[in-house]
């Protein structure tokens, strides 16, 4: 299973190679991300948001649990 929402960060940023650049991170890290070996970890969510210019959102990468890290989102709009 991909994560659609990685591999949008990853073209956004120009590549796998690039994004791993801009987060700190190796780029086999990013590709377990994006094959869904591994969820992208909480740390990382913000940092991917605003590589993104908020194209790729913390709600976008962690889906099932933004609410609970970043409760202060939920009454944001989302589009």
């Amino acid at each position: 299973m991909s994560n659609l929402h990685v591999q949008q960060a990853c073209d956004i940023a120009g590549g796998l190679s690039a994004l791993s650049r801009l987060l700190g991170v190796k780029p086999p890290t990013v590709h377990q991300w994006l094959s869904g070996l591994r969820p992208v970890p909480v740390e990382r969510c913000a940092a991917i948001e605003q590589a993104t210019q908020g194209k790729v959102t913390r709600r976008d990468l962690r889906p099932d649990d933004w609410y609970l890290i970043w409760p202060e989102l939920k009454g944001a709009d989302h589009a």
